[in-house]
């Protein structure tokens, strides 16, 4: 089958020791589904190699788009580049294009340690991000992003908009009745029409005027709106406190 949706590889120990909360993974998650492109994995791995290489031809294996965050920068914990370079099977190579970018924008003397951000796996190509010198490095649909959340927001706009999905429909059923006295009703709907995606959530906060949350959704807005339907009329009469 071939891959379809988008994968995500969160790289850091520090968010894996709780040092910092991962804020891209989120993020990425709600920008994703804004713009109609699936996702089908999130990882969060740490800074070693080996582990990065799997997770990434993991990711490859079922989503046409890969994207990682952190792990780009300067120090000796930034690996991405490498790893990647290895789950594709491709050296690691600098770019001359990289190269002029960061001399061009050095205050200071140029280190070795500084040049590192010119390196990429071979065949990588850069995209431009609107309103900074610094581009989006990626290759063959692996979108290697910074950690920096205010940097990995910025690159990923610059990525999204190249990319084109379908947006999904979704309304939302209120019930007062919990999932022990629905579930035959949202079973029967989900085997009739298995295109629209059926979720049951339970809610245990008392002050709310409810205790069951179903959503429906699929890119076929006639669709959900015949799921909503089927389902009003199996649900027992007065369950349905609101929908969306």
């Amino acid at each position: 089958m071939e891959p379809t949706g988008a994968a995500a590889v969160i790289i850091g120990n520090e968010v894996l020791t709780a040092k910092v909360v991962d804020a891209n993974g989120p993020h990425l998650i709600r920008r994703l589904r804004e713009v109609g492109i699936p996702l089908r994995s999130l990882e969060i791995i740490p800074d070693e190699v080996d582990v990065i290489v799997e997770a990434v031809a993991r990711a490859r294996l079922h989503a046409k788009y890969v994207f990682t965050s952190g792990g780009i920068g300067p120090t000796h914990d930034d690996v991405t580049v490498r790893a990647v370079a290895l789950a594709m099977g491709r050296k690691v190579v600098r770019l001359p294009e990289m190269v002029e970018l960061i001399r061009e924008k050095a205050v200071d003397s140029l280190t070795a340690e500084a040049m590192r951000l010119a390196d990429a796996p071979e065949g990588a190509v850069l995209i431009a991000q609107p309103g900074s010198w610094y581009p989006v490095l990626t290759v063959e649909d692996v979108f290697m992003l910074p950690g920096v959340p205010q940097l990995f927001r910025a690159q990923l706009e610059a990525v999204l908009a190249r990319l084109r999905g379908t947006p999904v429909y979704l309304r939302v059923l209120y019930l007062g009745l919990g999932e022990s006295a629905v579930a035959a009703v949202l079973d029967r709907v989900a085997l009739d029409m298995p295109h629209v995606a059926i979720g049951s959530y339970p809610m245990f906060d008392r002050s709310l005027d409810y205790v069951e949350k179903v959503t429906e959704e699929s890119v076929e807005k006639d669709s959900v709106e015949e799921a909503v339907t089927r389902l009003r009329a199996g649900l027992p009469a007065g369950s349905v406190v609101r929908t969306e």
